[in-house]
């Protein structure tokens, strides 16, 4: 059985659930909100040069970003150009490793990643995981197809993997919906 830990945090006038798998660190969370503010305001500059709406961050131990990507399926023709394999890969070429655990590493994400993410943030090393709007939401909003990822947040526990999710969501969906709005490429396969 999954454990999620949870708080309220005040916002705008109303307050958001932030989700984690272990006990809630508000100082995290505090750092977690501005990055991904900043990614999610970064995000119109990368869209509007052909860019999918997603963001991520690579941060290390000291709080020093390492690498920040964006989605790159449509301008460069890889479905698998997601902005977190996108970032993990230039992290691994930039460290000379495809080991990324002994660099203690933190990637931020405009949103909860998919399957494929997932699995790439998993096998990467990576330490902790900090994301802004939902799978549920990004699937409501846009029609992509996040996958199917049962009971992930406890396998990520159980391989010494830190999740904080829902951060600034509404200014995700924002983003989201403009992306939509705007009329910009929804990338999937035809089934």
């Amino acid at each position: 059985m999954s454990r999620f830990f949870s708080l309220l945090f005040p916002q705008k006038g109303k307050e958001t659930k932030i989700i984690s798998n272990e006990k809630i660190d508000e100082n995290k969370v505090r750092t977690a909100r501005q990055i991904i503010t900043d990614l999610q305001k970064d995000l119109p500059n990368y869209t509007n040069q052909g860019c999918g709406p997603f963001v991520a961050a690579i941060f290390d131990s000291n709080g020093e970003m390492l690498v920040k990507t964006a989605n790159s399926v449509v301008n460069e023709c890889c479905s698998n150009n997601h902005a977190e394999v996108n970032a993990i890969k230039e992290a691994e070429k930039k460290l000379g490793t495809y080991n990324l655990a002994p660099y203690n590493l933190r990637i931020y994400v405009t949103a909860e990643p998919c399957i494929m993410c997932t699995g790439a943030i998993m096998f990467s090393g990576i330490r902790e995981l900090y994301y802004g709007v939902s799978s549920k939401t990004v699937e409501k909003i846009t029609g992509f197809d996040e996958g199917f990822k049962p009971d992930w947040f406890e396998e990520f526990k159980k391989r010494g993997i830190t999740v904080y999710g829902n951060i600034e969501p509404e200014l995700g969906a924002n983003e989201l919906n403009e992306y939509v709005k705007e009329g910009k490429i929804i990338y999937k396969p035809t089934r």
